[in-house]
């Protein structure tokens, strides 16, 4: 699958997928599930707690993916179900004029016996039995021009093509063209086939005419009676639609307090499975948040942060009390926050107030690599993961990089050579003027230019023998890992 977007000077944006125009959210979609980006937004969003709980179901894998889906649908069913009892409530004052319209509707649709397409077919037949003297007059005289034994088409390709088959053989050119005859030979030979079958099958039928322009106006007249469109198929759609819930409907408006009591007493039966399924999924969570807190703890000591603890805390509704509506959401019942502490004894403090931009970037890059482990994704993206770090953290970040690499493909853009020399392939992102026009481009560098590349981000000189000798050790640091 090959995903492209194209942007034009003047800000209009093109999205493919495999050659075919889709919408950009289309790409959205789909490639949120092979490519994870970590840009330079991902930090601010790190601190938000929506973004903190899809990072431990991530972790947490098919035990929570799937313990996700059972609680979803038990709270569908639930919220679905209690909508239905409020919306009953509701319109208890209005239940016998609904009860007349509805039982009127269904009344008029069981006599209608409408089917899918049925009008656009039947003005179409209208339309053909409403003219065959003319469609015949069209269709025998396109037989005839084709089909004439002395002056018809196809007798003059006939003859056309039996000159130029007797020259087969004696030109490439003459060839190609004796090909093109032929086939328009066939073509027209075929089609005139079918007019001769489309004529014998033309007869005036005024009696289902007739039948035909009832059906017609009775299908319209309904439509405009119970529906608001002008399009009568769609609208019929809908109305089917309609139909197939009208008696269930008519029986919830007709039971009154007792239908709504026996729906709330089946509210009841499936809040204790959505319960269940809370309970469930709180423990899975609560699970995969110690062991996110220790594996990440342990990945920050790789990339110079050896005393800071990542917490990964959950915390659940009070399931051995009265739970409130407003307990239960679509992501289940409970609050997931990270903290960190910079030290055995100290404080926790919630990770965007505890961390510097550096700390940050290293977080989050030992969440990535934890994850991978669990969830993995075929492609990452950072881009300036390295930002607020330098010196030897850059390069424990590099290695971890690297160490990433060895499982799925990473993509870094960076201005620190601490973190390139630990790439296996690298680009130059290069801009060019000309005084006019400045273009942009991006170009792969051989052996030697990554050298010179990697000594020019060190010291701003690619020349420079103690630069080159510096970055070639860098970039050994590799085949040492």
């Amino acid at each position: 699958m090959i995903f492209s977007r194209s942007l034009t000077a003047e800000g209009k944006s093109k999205a493919l997928c495999n050659g075919s125009t889709v919408p950009a959210s289309v790409l959205s979609d789909l490639s949120q599930h092979l490519i994870e980006i970590h840009g330079q937004s991902a930090n601010t969003q790190l601190v938000k707690a929506s973004r903190q709980r899809e990072l431990l179901d991530r972790f947490g894998g098919e035990a929570i993916s799937s313990s996700t889906a059972k609680y979803l649908v038990a709270f569908n069913a639930y919220s679905d179900l209690k909508n239905r009892i409020k919306a009953m409530k509701t319109a208890s004052s209005m239940r016998d004029k609904e009860i007349a319209d509805l039982e009127e509707f269904l009344e008029g649709w069981s006599k209608l016996k409408a089917t899918r397409g049925e009008y656009t077919n039947t003005v179409d037949e209208i339309s053909r039995l409403s003219s065959v003297e003319d469609l015949r007059i069209a269709a025998a005289g396109a037989f005839e021009a084709s089909n004439s034994e002395e002056s018809g088409a196809l007798t003059a390709l006939g003859v056309a093509k039996r000159f130029l088959e007797n020259a087969k053989g004696r030109d490439s050119q003459l060839d190609l063209i004796g090909d093109q005859v032929a086939e328009s030979f066939y073509t027209l030979d075929e089609a005139t086939r079918d007019l001769s079958s489309y004529l014998s099958s033309l007869e005036a039928d005024p009696g289902r005419l007739n039948l035909l322009q009832e059906r017609r106006a009775a299908l319209a007249a309904f439509v405009k009676k119970w529906a608001n469109s002008s399009d009568v198929d769609s609208s019929l759609v809908e109305l089917a639609a309609r139909a197939k819930s009208g008696r269930e409907n008519i029986a919830d408006l007709r039971g009154g307090d007792e239908r709504i009591s026996e729906l709330e007493n089946e509210l009841s039966a499936i809040k204790k499975d959505l319960l269940s399924a809370a309970k469930f999924l709180s423990k899975e969570r609560a699970e995969a948040a110690t062991k996110l807190s220790l594996a990440v703890s342990d990945e920050l000591k790789h990339l110079s942060m050896p005393h800071t603890q990542l917490l990964v805390e959950i915390e659940s509704a009070d399931y051995s009390g009265n739970l409130k509506e407003s307990d239960f959401t679509a992501n289940g019942c409970d609050e997931v926050s990270i903290s960190i502490k910079a030290h055995a004894t100290a404080a926790k403090v919630p990770i965007g107030k505890g961390a510097s931009g550096g700390e940050m970037s290293r977080i989050m890059l030992a969440l990535e690599v934890v994850i991978a482990k669990t969830h993995p994704v075929g492609t990452y993206i950072f881009d300036e993961v390295d930002a607020g770090v330098g010196g030897k953290a850059a390069i424990e970040v590099g290695r971890r990089l690297h160490l990433l690499a060895q499982s799925a493909q990473v993509i870094v853009v960076t201005h620190l050579p601490q973190v390139a020399a630990w790439a296996d392939t690298h680009f130059r992102v290069l801009k060019r003027s000309d005084g006019a026009i400045v273009e942009s481009g991006v170009e792969k560098l051989s052996e030697k230019s990554r050298v010179e590349e990697i000594a020019r981000m060190l010291a701003g000189l690619e020349e420079s023998t103690s630069a080159l000798e510096h970055a070639a050790e860098l970039l050994a640091m590799r085949g040492e890992a």
